[in-house]
């Protein structure tokens, strides 16, 4: 804690025990990333237990103008969790109590520190889930979901966190705690300060506490693959299916150049002529599982379809999916270190911003991989390059900036769910117009009037 003042760190020492609090600067060390891989390291790290500790550390950092930043597992990919500022973090993972499950009401209250996985399993045992499923969910918090609105393949059928939560417990970044939304279904008094919270990471507030909207479990699920020759075919495909009235749990995608990256590195059996491939998955009552099956195959079945598969158990499922995972190792082996856009554009956009891309991977001499949740337009844009090499990012810098452009002119917007944090802040205000970003920040001036919570993250500086 050498940054700090000598009064604040003994209020700390004074307000945690030892196990709770690291001032060690190679045990903090760790506490400097996330999975953007950049880094700057905390002056401290504290855990509280609950939400009386982080309202009484938010406090503290007030009186002595401590830079402090809230971070659950340190799984996002734009930098968010990192202080670079120093300071203090403030971990929830310790956070990690289920204060209430009341299946009769469909909610979960929850701390924010408890995996994301944790929450399945206890509403999983009452007959419901919490829709949110993002790619991490077997090890990231339910506080980082909030943060980022992260979803996964599900929001195409349920949506995101901001559709599935009813009420948080918080504590802005001025030490106010505060309680927002309700614990039913139905509830308009007042601002959505919910929402508002949701999808802020960590700029406005850190929630400590969540009432989650469960969703009964479905009583059958059926995993569908279609191979397409073309992109183009494969989006038209996309947009029949979302028109029909059997909504897919999951829509998946991926593009010509991520098929042939599989057939090189995995025994994966595709069609020669494939050029993109959708993984659809239907859930719902047994009974009607054949019909929606019909009805989504149906919607599928344009030129330009290759082949088209529908699994009958969990065996034939799990072949069907293991064409799709083994693109991430893959990509892995080609290019560790690529850098991962997750923008989105509507989905009758989707062949555009895929010839965009095609024509800026032609132009700058970057390999671009595409893959992603079609059914919401969400598109996974994959620059493989090695962010170490300074020829390649000389490459790839310009190409990027180009890929926004192309995401804004095709109405789209720059991050789905992998947030803003710092990798994408200086773009921010080509989606934002002047007044919008101003409003925000004096919106974040209200939170957090000293600027202290997770300060220079999500919006751009003043010009």
């Amino acid at each position: 804690m050498s940054g700090l003042d000598p009064s604040a760190r003994t209020e700390l020492r004074q307000l945690l025990p030892p196990d709770r609090l690291l001032s060690d600067p190679a045990d903090c060390w760790t506490y400097g990333y996330d999975n953007s891989r950049r880094h700057h390291p905390p002056d401290a790290v504290a855990f509280p237990v609950n939400h009386g500790e982080v309202l009484e550390l938010v406090r503290l950092c007030n009186r002595y103008d401590i830079p402090m930043v809230p971070r659950g597992r340190g799984t996002g990919t734009t930098g968010a969790a990192v202080p670079v500022r120093g300071g203090l973090v403030i971990s929830t993972e310790r956070m990690t109590r289920i204060l209430r499950l009341a299946p009769e009401d469909r909610i979960i209250t929850v701390e924010t520190g408890i995996s994301n996985q944790a929450v399945q399993s206890a509403a999983g045992g009452a007959g419901f889930f919490w829709p949110p499923d993002p790619t991490s969910s077997a090890y990231c918090s339910i506080g980082g979901n909030l943060a980022y609105n992260s979803a996964g393949p599900r929001a195409v059928k349920y949506g995101t966190p901001r559709e599935n939560v009813f009420g948080l417990r918080a504590v802005t970044g001025a030490g106010e705690e505060i309680r927002t939304g309700v614990i039913t279904s139905k509830g308009v008094v007042g601002y959505d300060l919910t929402r508002l919270l949701i999808g802020s990471e960590g700029t406005l507030a850190i929630i400590t506490e969540a009432t989650l909207k469960l969703t009964p479990l479905p009583e059958t699920k059926r995993t569908l693959q279609a191979v397409y020759d073309s992109i183009h075919c494969a989006a038209r495909a996309v947009a029949r299916i979302m028109a029909q009235p059997a909504t897919p749990c999951a829509l998946e995608f991926i593009d010509g150049r991520a098929i042939a990256m599989i057939r090189e590195y995995s025994e994966a059996k595709l069609p020669a002529q494939a050029g993109a491939l959708l993984m659809i998955e239907v859930d719902g009552p047994l009974s009607a599982m054949d019909a929606m099956v019909s009805a989504v195959r149906a919607a599928a079945s344009i030129d330009g379809l290759l082949s088209f598969a529908a699994a009958q158990d969990e065996r034939e499922a799990a072949a069907l999916w293991a064409t799709r995972k083994a693109l991430s190792p893959a990509l892995r082996k080609i290019a560790p270190k690529k850098i991962n856009e997750d923008v989105v554009v509507p989905v009758s956009r989707i062949p555009e911003l895929i010839d965009g891309l095609e024509k800026l991977s032609r132009e700058t001499g970057v390999t671009i991989v595409n893959f992603g949740h079609a059914g919401n337009g969400n598109i996974h844009v994959n620059l493989l390059v090695d962010p170490d090499d300074p020829a390649q990012m000389a490459s790839a810098a310009p190409c990027l900036s180009r890929v926004f452009d192309l995401v804004l002119a095709l109405g789209g917007t720059l991050s789905g769910e992998h947030g803003v944090g710092l990798e994408k802040r200086d773009f921010v205000a080509r989606e934002l117009d002047p007044a919008s970003m101003e409003l925000m920040r004096r919106i974040k001036a209200q939170f957090d009037p000293r600027g202290l919570l997770n300060p220079d993250k999500t919006l751009p500086p003043p010009t």
